[in-house]
């Protein structure tokens, strides 16, 4: 290599080596204004409302499928055949006892009842004559005997077929919805035969429903329990029996609730779930459902205080969630009671962020998250 070429390449090399290292001195003063810069600014504040953890009593619940029933309840059908003569089921139709609602055709039977009451008198008047004989002794008392067992035949047979009648005129046994029936005049009825189902209207109505032989003997009669109807619509009520038999397949006993207003309940038949005490109470914390978050880690809230400087931070806290009924949640483990919480906005929350209270509040539950 000549001379020329080795100055020129060591010209080179140190035209790059100039520009390297300007460039790095005009980085670095950069960096330093820029963290100048950042150092000058005030830290970031997120703006929340907060509330104080609180002491409650929680007891633990089960929950079973319970079935809502009438007080009383009966399929209805004929007990003798016949043809149908007359109808009076109007589904959904509120009918007092007594009331006839299906009337089998019983002229056969009238007519029946006709000449047993004739017999019947001519048994009567025979009796009277005879007795009004044997005073005089014109007659033996055999005789007297046979007439008289003639008039209480009689009046057997008269009884027998007004009993038939009165089974082929079906009522209502007691106050009633009438339920969905396809019974009509001239239908001729086997023995026996579905006519209709008939829900008494009553004050009150039945829940039934199993729960595990562990959780029905802590169970009392006159402990109330919750029934859930519809959209989480809660209803009050009381147990009123307990099965004295545990299933053996299932190891479930069957318990009966009543609730007093039937009005708030839903129709016989229908499907509601019931939340059944499962154990004894315990002393727990409760929250606001806005203050609860969820994350990888799994349930955690932020709790709120002072640094050393005297500003409020926020720091993540994970936590146990034991229960949760409506606005409210349970928290077995992680947080004590007195401790304040970001409520509404500790979805914008890290660890250790500058926090102002929106509130300034010195207690009580916020509202929702926003």
């Amino acid at each position: 290599m000549s001379r020329r070429t080795q100055i020129g390449s060591a010209i080179l090399l140190s035209s790059i080596l100039g520009t390297a290292g300007a460039l790095t001195a005009w980085k670095q003063a950069a960096v330093a204004a820029s963290a100048n810069a950042a150092a000058s600014q005030p830290e970031y504040v997120e703006t929340i409302t907060s509330t104080l953890a609180r002491t409650v009593e929680h007891r633990p619940t089960t929950t079973a499928i319970g079935t809502v029933l009438a007080l009383r309840s009966i399929t209805l059908r004929n007990e003798l055949p016949g043809t149908v003569r007359s109808v009076a089921l109007q589904p959904g139709e509120i009918v007092d006892a007594g009331t006839v609602l299906v009337a089998l055709d019983v002229s056969v039977e009238q007519a029946e009842l006709a000449a047993l009451q004739a017999q019947g008198a001519l048994a009567a008047s025979v009796l009277e004559r005879n007795e009004r004989l044997h005073k005089e002794n014109a007659v033996s008392r055999e005789e007297l005997d046979r007439a008289r067992a003639d008039r209480d035949v009689a009046n057997a047979q008269i009884a027998r077929t007004r009993a038939i009648i009165e089974r082929k005129t079906i009522r209502a046994p007691f106050r009633a919805r009438v339920g969905i029936a396809d019974v009509h005049p001239g239908q001729y009825l086997q023995e026996g035969t579905q006519l209709t189902t008939l829900q008494g209207v009553d004050d009150a109505v039945h829940v039934d429903f199993s729960v595990e032989q562990a959780v029905a003997e802590q169970l009392v009669e006159g402990e109330q329990i919750e029934v859930i109807a519809g959209k989480d619509r809660s209803i009050a009520a009381h147990i009123v029996a307990i099965d004295a038999r545990v299933d053996p397949a299932t190891r479930n006993a069957m318990i009966r609730a009543r609730i007093a207003d039937r009005l708030d309940a839903p129709s016989p038949g229908a499907s509601v779930r019931v939340q059944v005490p499962a154990g004894a109470s315990r002393t727990a914390v409760g929250i606001p459902a806005s203050a609860l978050r969820k994350g990888p880690a799994g349930d955690h809230v932020f709790v709120v205080s002072e640094d050393d400087a005297g500003m409020s931070r926020a720091h993540l806290r994970t936590v146990e969630v034991i229960a949760q009924s409506g606005d409210d949640v349970v928290i077995g483990k992680g947080l004590v009671a007195g401790e304040r919480i970001a409520a509404s906005g500790s979805f914008k929350l890290r660890e250790d962020v500058l926090v102002a209270l929106a509130d300034n509040a010195s207690g009580g539950k916020s509202g929702a998250g926003r």
